[in-house]
């Protein structure tokens, strides 16, 4: 069974790591947030896209689930040592990564082209897709003023209140050729358990792509429990934007073309008050072994729709 899966950078790869152990590489389809984006010190910082990248050339490193694991830091501690503190804290070998695809745009490639590159270069099979190619930035103005995402969550770890959230160059980007392929050859699009906000909203308001989700089956997997996000500030965010921190509010982000979703099974909101099918499951991925056991339940849960 072939799909395409919408993903951030922390939820919905806790997904992907359990469903490459049960699908074929040619039967998965990543299309990946990139509103969450930067430049540091010349070299393009994709986090999600990274982080989809090295969980499949099976790099990455699952006790944070960013960056390489068994990363040297010697280049951000020598540039600290120059007086260049950098925003985010990059890897040696995470900083090679961003430094080829600067180098690549810089010579005419789109960033599809440069992440197709990048997955070659790296031995993943499965094709790994950003949303776009226009360049967006997630916004966000807080008590401190206006800031990226970047500042707001790494520097200054979600402290600030968040009064509105809005992403800087959606309305000129447009659905590429390859992931408008994708879409009409897939059936089913999943949406993976990363932030409604700052990681699928972006996605969704890509050119043309609620308009595909409409005519697909569209399995969606809540990243709130009782009212608490796994991780990430989604629930400050989601209140930034009028809605309920919960699977219900969720939910409503996706309705217009949802077909299923699931919540957890410990979640306090009860199935039936919501406007699509909704089921339960253990949607928290501890370990590796609960990852693939989610994965096979979406599959499970397909087959039963047909």
């Amino acid at each position: 069974m072939s799909m395409m899966v919408l993903s951030g950078g922390t939820g919905t790869p806790k997904l992907l790591w359990g469903l490459k152990e049960l699908l074929a590489p040619d039967e998965l389809t990543v299309v990946v947030n990139t509103a969450e984006d930067v430049w540091v010190s010349g070299g393009l910082v994709c986090p999600d896209i990274d982080t989809v990248l090295y969980l499949f050339s099976d790099r990455l490193d699952t006790s944070r689930w960013w960056g390489v694991r068994n990363d040297t830091f010697s280049t951000a501690d020598a540039l600290r040592g120059l007086g260049m503190e950098e925003p985010l804290r990059i890897g040696d070998i995470d900083r090679a990564t961003h430094l080829a695809r600067a180098k690549m745009l810089g010579e005419g490639l789109t960033l599809t082209q440069a992440t197709l590159e990048l997955c070659h270069a790296m031995g993943v099979q499965e094709r790994v897709l950003p949303m776009c190619d226009e360049p967006v930035s997630t916004m966000l103005e807080t008590s401190e003023g206006r800031m990226h995402f970047q500042q707001f969550w790494v520097v200054r770890k979600g402290e600030p209140d968040v009064l509105s959230v809005s992403h800087e160059g959606l309305e000129g980007a447009h659905l590429t050729r390859e992931v408008g392929e994708a879409l009409r050859e897939n059936e089913w699009v999943v949406i993976g358990p990363s932030n409604p906000i700052t990681s699928i909203r972006p996605i969704l308001g890509v050119g043309g792509m609620r308009r595909y989700l409409s005519r697909k089956r569209v399995l969606a997997i809540s990243p709130i429990i009782g009212g608490r996000a796994v991780s990430g500030p989604a629930e400050k965010l989601m209140r930034a934007c009028g809605l309920e921190p919960s699977s219900l509010g969720v939910s409503q982000l996706y309705e217009d073309f949802l077909d299923l979703f699931i919540i957890d099974h410990r979640d306090d909101v009860h199935p039936s008050q919501f406007a699509v099918d909704t089921v339960r499951a253990d949607t928290l991925m501890s370990s590796k072994h609960k990852s693939i056991s989610l994965a096979t339940r979406v599959l499970e849960l397909m087959e039963e729709v047909g």
